[in-house]
């Protein structure tokens, strides 16, 4: 990581220090007493999301609530506002909001989605590598699974962080700004990313080779303690139900376009490279988590180590397997 932390040195300045300063609770969560009935799941979820399918095929048990999220950052802030209980994020935020003192525990994942992030750029201004984005606008979102992109690209490609200038934009307006020419670049998730994929657009590199993107359910200790059996039913449904997506490519995208009130063409050409199996999590993949949460920590991106790995709950992965 020596060589990182080189290439990366002042990104601090430019990522900010706002990660939440919310602190764990002081009492141990109550447990659900035996017998007594659980309330239901409150569920948070992204725009395109596996989680986007449950809730489109209104398969979840009755009473459970969503909420809606722009990013994983937002995501994680529900979660300490006591909003949702579970919700599904990609590998950068969990490490923030841990660095922020979000408590949390990752009871899930995916298999690797590295096709669904990417940078973009317009064709006619012929960049052909991250190399040719020296002095030129970035825009990605802050403390999103982006972030880690980001990083490994400027290490891939013997650059620092001075040598782009970064735009920090939420999707919504990031998108106006990389059409109207304000920004050379745009480092973007699906389906954000194939909307985006429109004539004169080009995929100049994406994470294939640089990051496994993956998703992760993140779930707060209350829950935990007082919703297990609502939470084992719910993980049971989001696998019958990925599972069904993956095998009838066509239904899913007949039903996920008009629940993301997006096109056909465009929730396909996403969920082709994006929609992935669910996985259990576990020791191998909490490693692979910590090595990014190490690599933030000793490039000064978070205030210290962060023990992400110690978050990993692995009492749900009979169902993820």
């Amino acid at each position: 990581m020596r060589r990182l932390s080189v290439v990366l040195t002042g990104v601090l300045v430019l990522l900010g220090t706002t990660l939440a300063a919310g602190c764990a609770a002081d009492k141990e969560p109550a447990a659900a007493k035996p017998g007594a009935a659980e309330e239901p799941l409150k569920v948070g979820y992204q725009r395109f999301g596996g989680l986007s399918l449950v809730k489109a095929r209104k398969a979840e048990a009755a009473g459970t609530t969503w909420s809606l999220f722009e990013s994983g950052p937002a995501l994680t802030e529900g979660i300490k506002a006591g909003a949702i209980d579970i919700g599904q994020v990609g590998e950068a935020p969990p490490i923030f909001a841990a660095a922020g003192k979000i408590d949390f525990k990752i009871i899930g994942t995916s298999k690797p989605v590295p096709k669904g992030e990417a940078v973009l750029v317009k064709a006619s201004k012929g960049y052909n590598s991250f190399k040719d984005l020296k002095g030129k606008k970035v825009a990605l979102n802050k403390g999103s699974n982006v972030n880690w992109l980001l990083v490994r690209l400027l290490e891939a490609n013997g650059m620092t962080i001075k040598d782009i200038d970064v735009q920090y934009l939420k999707p919504a307006d990031a998108r106006p700004a990389f059409d109207n020419d304000q920004v050379d670049a745009w480092i973007i998730w699906d389906p954000y990313f194939s909307l985006a994929e429109t004539p004169g657009v080009k995929v100049l590199v994406d994470a294939t080779g640089l990051a496994n993107n993956r998703e992760y359910l993140l779930v707060s200790p209350q829950a935990l303690k007082s919703k297990p059996g609502k939470i084992r039913e719910f993980l049971k449904t989001y696998r019958e139900v990925t599972d069904w997506g993956i095998g009838h490519p066509e239904e899913r995208v007949k039903i996920l376009a008009p629940e993301l009130n997006i096109p056909e063409d465009v929730a396909r050409r996403a969920l082709d490279r994006s929609a992935q199996p669910l996985a259990a999590i576990d020791a191998a993949i909490g490693d692979e988590l910590q090595q990014i949460a190490d690599g933030f920590t000793e490039l000064q991106l978070i205030p210290g180590k962060v023990d992400i790995k110690g978050r990993i709950d692995e009492q749900f992965s009979d169902i993820l397997r």
